[in-house]
């Protein structure tokens, strides 16, 4: 208790450290404003395609205003931190049952016992209320808010509702607590110990680099003893033996959890088995105290505290870091990553489309042209221009060109269709009927063929542009969560290198 009150941060200059997180958000910022998904200019877009880019892109421009907003909400917990900045903030979380208030009634018991300032609260409509009554225990879920108690000079224990039960009134203050924590105690009752699922609910504090401590508590079980010829059954603390195998088990399971999760196995400390059952029924005396495992408890406390004050110190940076990885990088993997995603796969049902569709295109358009030209030849006489005639085809050319394009590809293809190379050929005007027929034919297949190929291919260059723009996008979105990731190595390494102040130990 003593090393406890004694233990203190050191002050560390986090200027250098908030300052490139800021100038990351800025140049996201500008970075997505800069590479919004761009779209033909000549109308080759498909319009399935140029809404999809445009939804996109207004999600691009109103990203920046509603991270701005979910800062600001983030503001209460952050004065929160402040209110406390003297104190080390430990949640207590587990399942009900777990013993958390019973914890906390103890070590609010043995401070007191020596002496030092005991202060116990809890939320009642929103506000902090302090309260002389201990904490409330029971067998089920005996209250809906959290609750917590102030010992010594630092520390504070934040008992929990399980974190989901809380009451509506009182959710916000509770989850401003719960972001507001230094480090986790997680609490699972020896009967059934490490039920790593509980972790789950944990995932965003320990995605936070925050120190978890697993107390395996109920640490006692019933004995059978002969009383006066009587066999009766009494409650004694577990061996250290058996303490011991249920320790690595959950701390196995844990490091387990924490890889699946993608959490650091060094945020876990090894788990303390005690018994706050059978430290009061022994009163609580020094013997009964270390029987029961709180004098290993008290060194486990001692060792998380340190490591919270180290995340405590760097805090103010850290919050700023959650808000970039929680709201800014999970906004974005929630929301813009699918869109690219969907945008993509419709670009290439699109390319696989025009594909598919120009030979068909094609031959769509020789079957609508080439059966009319005989009778059309028919109508000029040997004597009268074979320009004229050519002339005719072109029309024809043109009206099926349109006609087809717009029914397979599209309108966004319709400009190029409209403007295609003239049939006529000056080497056309000495040939009798059959062979100017075959070089007509031959020529407007030909004409029909590089026509369709413009037109697709216009097609697939507004394709082009339009995959270069998601490429480049999401090349901009892997690097900015790149260097993301690079800051926040560098924020822990900092504080890292700066130790706790120790004055008494």
């Amino acid at each position: 208790m003593a090393a406890a009150d004694a233990l203190a941060p050191s002050q560390v200059d986090l200027g250098p450290l908030k300052q490139p997180l800021q100038a990351w958000l800025t140049e996201l910022t500008q970075a997505l404003a800069a590479h919004t998904i761009e779209v033909s200019e000549a109308g080759r877009t498909p319009p399935v395609l140029a809404v999809h880019a445009s939804q996109i892109n207004a999600l691009l421009i109103n990203s920046a205003p509603d991270w701005q907003r979910e800062w600001a909400a983030l503001e209460p917990a952050r004065h929160l931190a402040q209110t406390f900045e003297d104190r080390v903030m430990l949640l207590v979380y587990g399942k009900f049952n777990a013993g958390k208030s019973s914890l906390c009634n103890l070590l609010a018991q043995r401070f007191a016992a020596h002496g030092k300032p005991v202060q116990r609260f809890h939320v009642q409509s929103g506000r902090i209320v302090e309260s002389g009554e201990p904490l409330a225990e029971g067998a089920v879920e005996t209250t809906a808010q959290l609750q917590g108690v102030c010992l010594g000079a630092h520390l504070m224990m934040l008992d929990t509702p399980g974190l989901h039960s809380a009451t509506l009134e009182n959710a916000t203050l509770t989850q401003r607590f719960t972001d507001s924590a230094d480090a986790v105690l997680w609490l699972t009752s020896s009967t059934s110990p490490g039920q790593v699922q509980e972790l789950d609910g944990l995932a965003r504090e320990l995605h936070r680099g925050k120190p978890l401590l697993p107390v395996i508590t109920r640490s006692d079980v019933f004995e059978e003893d002969e009383v006066e010829g009587e066999i009766v059954k009494r409650l004694r603390n577990k061996s250290p033996a058996n303490r011991l195998l249920q320790e690595q088990d959950v701390e196995a399971r844990g490091q387990a959890k924490l890889r699946q999760m993608g959490i650091e196995e060094a945020w876990l400390k090894h788990p303390v088995s005690v018994s706050v059952h059978m430290t009061r029924e022994q009163g609580q005396t020094a013997q009964a105290l270390g029987d029961s495992g709180f004098g290993r408890l008290g060194s486990a406390l001692l060792d998380i505290v340190r490591s919270a004050i180290a995340y405590k110190q760097r805090k103010p940076a850290e919050l700023m870091l959650h808000h970039l990885e929680e709201h800014v990088l999970e906004g974005i993997a929630s929301q813009l990553q699918p869109s690219l995603a969907q945008l993509a796969s419709l670009l290439q049902v699109e390319r696989t489309r025009l594909q598919d569709t120009q030979p068909r295109l094609v031959r769509a358009v020789v079957r609508e042209v080439l059966p009319g030209l005989p009778a059309l030849m028919d109508r000029y006489a040997p004597e009268q221009a074979v320009a004229a005639l050519c002339s005719e085809i072109d029309q024809l050319l043109r009206g099926a060109l349109v006609l087809q394009v717009q029914q397979h590809i599209g309108d966004h293809a319709l400009p190029l269709a409209a403007g295609h190379e003239a049939v006529y050929d000056g080497t056309l005007d000495e040939l009798g009927y059959e062979p100017l027929y075959d070089a007509l034919a031959a020529h407007i297949q030909a004409s029909i063929a590089r026509q369709v190929e413009l037109a697709v291919g216009s097609c697939h260059r507004a394709l082009d542009l339009l995959h270069a723009s998601i490429l480049a996008l999401q090349t901009v979105l892997a690097g900015r969560k790149d260097q993301l990731m690079h800051l926040k190595r560098q924020l822990r390494d900092e504080v890292d290198r700066h130790p706790v102040n120790q004055t008494v130990l």
